[in-house]
């Protein structure tokens, strides 16, 4: 049997809640944890859960929104554990799976889960659930949430873990009032630095407006002059927010063509192969600049980004009632959003976040992104 490293760092803040946390699930069925960008909830639930012997009797799931980050916090636990990938700790995902009979704690999309509780309605593998970034509440998401509501009475010996960064925990915990009383919410603060805000609109003071790619280099030579020292250290890395792989591959010929000494362009986006994917968690001797869309919102840390140049735009997925199809029209974010790619440069310490857009415009966003099902 695989002798597992429990190590948890103690300057996640999520580490000086452990305690309080394997009591809250002893003493409840659901617990909700409100954790900011940065406080290690993701790499730390699943680890506490185990070592509060809750694999015993089955598997400990813990579910992400999107494949490459079912994948690499997988092998981000393992290495902390000590352990191999697809061991102890494995992971699943549409046409990619890494798991053996040693495996107890399980990383895998929402999806994955939701198409197993097709035949295996009590889900009876898992001993507990974590269900990460629900705040983002996509269709696969609150599917789950609903299903899990109903299934809980039935699975007492099921525990639930409810995750989010901007999470509105009223919300989850009164829908999960299993013993007429709201699931306990325990708040963890994010080990943030702090973020300076700009906002350079691509509407000019001339009313003339720039061009995206334009506005985006104009960003990076403006970061290039004013350096914040935050990571002397290292080459400050730029990760750039945009709304698609269209955007991304036009972005990436652009600043190709504009001789940035010492300078890679990297693409990250879902449609990538896994080998490429990797190649953002593995940083080299250049000063890298990744063209993302909002894959690199939530769960996904990439290393060493300390300034973050933000579109303000995304896909969104809409349902047309009139054609009867799911659309993915481009539409500004959410404020939500828009904090959550800010708080991707203070990670390792102080950070700047340029916003391509004026700061009224995002006083009028909506406060939190939609969810999918409405």
């Amino acid at each position: 049997m695989i002798t597992p490293k429990f190590y948890f760092d103690e300057l996640l803040p999520i580490s000086s809640h452990r305690l309080e946390i394997v009591q809250s699930l002893a003493d409840n069925q659901v617990v909700v944890i409100a954790g900011e960008t940065g406080s290690g909830k993701t790499t730390q639930l699943p680890k506490m859960c185990l070592q509060a012997g809750l694999a015993e009797n089955g598997l400990i799931g813990c579910t992400q929104p999107r494949r490459i980050a079912a994948r690499s916090v997988a092998e981000r636990v393992a290495e902390e554990m000590e352990v191999v990938t697809g061991g102890l700790v494995g992971y699943q995902v549409r046409f990619q799976e890494r798991l053996g009979p040693q495996t107890r704690v399980k990383f895998m999309t929402d999806g994955i889960l939701l198409a197993e509780s097709q035949h295996d309605p009590l889900l009876g593998k898992y001993s507990c659930l974590i269900i990460d970034e629900a705040h983002e509440r996509s269709l696969n998401i609150d599917f789950l949430l609903g299903y899990l509501r109903r299934l809980l009475p039935r699975r007492p010996d099921l525990k639930l873990i409810i995750t989010s960064a901007t999470i509105d925990t009223g919300k989850f915990a009164r829908h999960f009032n299993l013993q007429k009383k709201p699931a306990p919410v325990i708040e963890v603060s994010g080990r943030g630095y702090p973020v300076e805000l700009r906002y350079r609109p691509l509407e000019r003071e001339d009313g003339k407006p720039r061009e995206l790619n334009q506005a985006i280099y104009a960003a990076i030579t403006e970061l290039d002059r004013t350096s914040t020292g935050g990571a002397s250290s290292i080459p400050g890395d730029v990760l750039v927010f945009l709304s698609g792989e269209r955007d991304i591959r036009e972005a990436g010929k652009f600043l190709g063509k504009s001789n940035l000494r010492e300078t890679e362009v990297l693409p990250l986006l879902a449609r990538l192969s896994a080998a490429e994917q990797q190649k953002i968690f593995h940083p080299g001797a250049k000063r890298r600049i990744i063209l993302a869309t909002n894959i690199a919102e939530t769960s996904l840390t990439v290393p060493r980004i300390n300034a973050v140049i933000d579109s303000g735009l995304a896909r969104i997925s809409r349902y047309s009632t009139r054609s009867r199809v799911l659309r993915l029209p481009v539409e500004p974010i959410s404020q939500a959003s828009a904090n959550q790619r800010s708080g991707r440069c203070g990670r390792l310490g102080p950070g700047v976040c340029i916003r391509l857009f004026a700061e009224d415009d995002f006083n009028l966003r909506e406060e939190f992104t939609q969810p999918e099902i409405l």
